[in-house]
C-alpha cells in the first residue's frame, strides 16, 4: 500500500509539474517525479513478493523477499555512513554541479531546469548557488534571474542589485532540511523498524513452513 501510494504521488507529479525538473546537470532525469516513481515501483515488488509469499506460505518467495529487504536495509546503512564520513566532499560537489546546472538556465529544452531555479528562488528568497553573482557568469553581464527580485516584476532582474535577494540558495535549503531534522529521522527510524519488522515476520513465516514441511514428512 505503501509502495502504491509513492508511485502514485510520482505520477501525479510527472503528469501535472512535468515541466519541473532536476537542478542537476549531471542527473538530468533524478526529478521528485522520476524518484518517487522508481522507489514506489521497487517498494510494490517487494511487497507483493512477500504478501503473495505469506499467504500461500510459499518459502522461495519469502526468502527472496527476506533477501531483497536486507540489501536495501544494508544498502541505506552504507549510504548514510558514507554521506557522513564525506559529508565535506559532497557539498563541494553539489554546489560544483549546481553550478554547472546554472548554465542551462533558460536555454532550449531544459525548461524544467528552468522551472526548478525559480521556484526554489522565490520560494527559499534566495539568489544563485554560493550567492547572486554566480549569475553574472552566466549572462556574462550584471544580472539575475527575474525570480531573484524582492519584488517581481519583468526584467527587475536588469534594476540595482538592492531590489535582489542576496542569501545563497544552497545554505537556505540546507538550513531548511537541517530545521526539519527531527521529521526526516523520525521518518528514517519509522521505515528502517517497518523493514525489520518485515525481516523478522517473514523468516518467522519462513522457519514456520519449514517445521511445517518437516512435520508432515
Amino acid at each position: 500500500m505503501g509502495g502504491c501510494g509513492i508511485l502514485g504521488v510520482g505520477v501525479w507529479l510527472s503528469i501535472t509539474q512535468g515541466n519541473f525538473a532536476t537542478l542537476s546537470s549531471s542527473l538530468p532525469s533524478l526529478s521528485a517525479a522520476n524518484l518517487l516513481i522508481a522507489v514506489g515501483s521497487i517498494i510494490m515488488v517487494i511487497g507483493c513478493l512477500g504478501c503473495v509469499g505469506a499467504v500461500k506460505e510459499n518459502r522461495p518467495l519469502l526468502l527472496s523477499f527476506f533477501i531483497l529487504l536486507l540489501l536495501i536495509l544494508l544498502l541505506e546503512i552504507l549510504f548514510m555512513i558514507l554521506f557522513f564520513a564525506y559529508q565535506d566532499q559532497i557539498d563541494l560537489y553539489a554546489q560544483s554541479d549546481l553550478k554547472k546546472g546554472l548554465q542551462l538556465f533558460g536555454t532550449e529544452g531544459n525548461i524544467g531546469l528552468t522551472n526548478a531555479w525559480s521556484i526554489v528562488q522565490t520560494d527559499f528568497r534566495c539568489c544563485g548557488v554560493t550567492n547572486h553573482t554566480d549569475w553574472f557568469h552566466v549572462f556574462n553581464a550584471t544580472r539575475v534571474p527575474d525570480s531573484c527580485c524582492l519584488e517581481y516584476s519583468d526584467n527587475c532582474g536588469l534594476e540595482n542589485p538592492g531590489t535582489w535577494w542576496t542569501a545563497p540558495c544552497y545554505e537556505r535549503v540546507k538550513g531548511w532540511l537541517q530545521e526539519n531534522l527531527v521529521a526526516l529521522w523520525i521518518f528514517a527510524l519509522c521505515t528502517a523498524l517497518t523493514q525489520i519488522l518485515g525481516l523478522v515476520f517473514s523468516m518467522t513465516i519462513f522457519c514456520h513452513t519449514v517445521k511445517v514441511d518437516t512435520f508432515y514428512a
